[in-house]
């Protein structure tokens, strides 16, 4: 009978039982209730509670499950969790954990207490490897390698190569390539377990191995990793050094989290969130986020009213030309965020743009007037009904217009910003909405100026 992974679920009833043991300091029902649960599970859980709650959990279990625990931890809860224990104490986690994590959790430390983690941990090979995987940048791909790795020499054969896997296998986790390299540890390609398993004893490496292969230098960064890999759907990559050297590989767990970064980052930006922030952040932080676009649009919005002033005295002849500003500038703001979005995700693919963009803005214009022509033929004919005819000319001429202008306003401008390197993201957000507000005010106001002056 097969084994089968029951999904945990963090009921609300189940909760409250460990949260009363937590308070309570019931060793013996955490231990309990925790035992043969996946440690991204705990990891969920222990999210519900703050640094003092979290830490002492984490002391109830092995140091093996723990260290998994921590790596997926916010870094304030883990920090308080590894300040509590010598260095002694905390490199006996860091020896469970693999380099790239662990990397990133020494990197989180003071350096003189870093130094004494690396001091007591007993691996000197893997001390060597952290030591060398912390002199990088953690946005580059040497800071998100890891060391553990299989590999093999050009001029082995397949029994030295299997023996060698069975060694470097105790230190990875999962096997996703054997990579080929030679006396000097250059990379040359990668070899198959399949053709290692169906390949005769004394056939030589060299005979089976594929040299088309694709690496990252130690130096690129993290988005060019991600992109690399996303586009080749790759499930591990090597990385190299200037000399060609191997040096480690990034696995697509790594590359996720970096994904998932970016989208969180675009998601901000897009609502007007200047820096990375999270809901449990201070509150200084919190409206130092917030507040810069908050000053742009308002200052964006005593501009609109400025403008509106300027054609006082058409509103004054025809007041019913105000009832219709909020529609304009309305729609003029959710046309170019659409646009803008999806300019930006297909930014996403750097070729996405690079051939073609003529057709492509013609698609856009195309798309604007059926859009425009809909949107303006609607609005004509409700407002027609109720007004005269030269108002409901004045509301569907303006409208038409300021779908086509937002359209390409929220399509040239992440344009523009990726070219120029910053994020295309920050034309979703209140940077559009505000441009096109006055736009369509501009719009509407000199539409209606001139057909109730003919």
């Amino acid at each position: 009978m097969e084994n089968t992974i029951v999904p945990f679920e963090l009921s609300k009833e189940y909760f409250d039982r460990f949260s009363e043991a937590v308070e309570l300091r019931d060793d013996i029902f955490i231990k309990e209730s925790l035992d043969g649960i996946k440690y991204e599970d705990i990891t969920t859980l222990l999210e519900e509670f703050n640094a003092e709650e979290s830490g002492y959990v984490l002391s109830l279990l092995s140091k093996e499950i723990a260290a998994d625990v921590m790596v997926g931890l916010d870094e304030e809860v883990r920090f308080s969790f590894i300040k509590s224990k010598d260095p002694s104490e905390v490199a006996e986690y860091v020896e469970f954990l693999e380099t790239d994590d662990a990397a990133d959790i020494l990197n989180e430390m003071p350096v003189k207490f870093r130094e004494e983690v690396l001091a007591n941990i007993k691996s000197k090979e893997k001390s060597r490897h952290l030591l060398e995987l912390l002199r990088y940048e953690e946005d580059c791909a040497g800071g998100l390698m890891a060391k553990e790795i299989i590999k093999t020499n050009l001029n082995w054969n397949v029994v030295q190569t299997i023996e060698e896997i069975r060694r470097q296998a105790e230190k990875v986790e999962k096997i996703y390539s054997v990579y080929v390299v030679d006396d000097d540890n250059v990379l040359l390609g990668r070899v198959a377990l399949k053709k290692i398993i169906l390949s005769n004893d004394h056939t030589l490496i060299k005979d089976i191995y594929e040299s088309d292969h694709l690496h990252v230098y130690t130096y690129q960064h993290e988005e060019e990793v991600a992109d690399l890999m996303r586009k080749y759907d790759l499930e591990a990559v090597p990385v190299v050094n200037v000399s060609d050297q191997l040096v480690g590989r990034i696995t697509i767990d790594d590359i996720v989290d970096v994904i998932t970064e970016q989208a969180e980052q675009e998601r901000q930006l897009m609502a007007g969130i200047s820096e990375d922030v999270e809901e449990d952040d201070s509150v200084w932080l919190l409206t130092r986020a917030r507040l810069p676009w908050l000053v742009i649009g308002l200052f964006g919005g005593l501009v609109g009213a400025r403008f509106i002033s300027i054609f006082e005295a058409d509103l004054s002849a025809v007041t019913a030309l105000a009832f219709f500003i909020p529609l304009v500038t309305a729609t003029g703001g959710n046309v170019g965020i659409q646009s803008s979005a999806l300019v930006v995700q297909s930014l996403v693919n750097p070729s996405a743009f690079s051939s073609g963009l003529k057709s492509k803005l013609l698609k856009v214009l195309l798309v604007a007037i059926v859009n425009g022509l809909f949107l303006a033929g609607i609005v004509f004919g409700l407002v027609f009904l109720t007004n005269s005819l030269k108002l409901a000319s004045v509301v569907s001429i303006a409208l038409f217009n300021v779908v086509l202008l937002a359209s390409l306003m929220g399509t040239l401008v992440p344009l523009a910003l990726d070219k120029l390197g910053f994020n295309p993201a920050l034309a979703s957000g209140p940077f559009i909405t505000t441009a096109n507000d006055l736009i369509g005010l501009a719009v509407y106001f000199v539409v209606a100026h001139t057909l109730y002056n003919i």
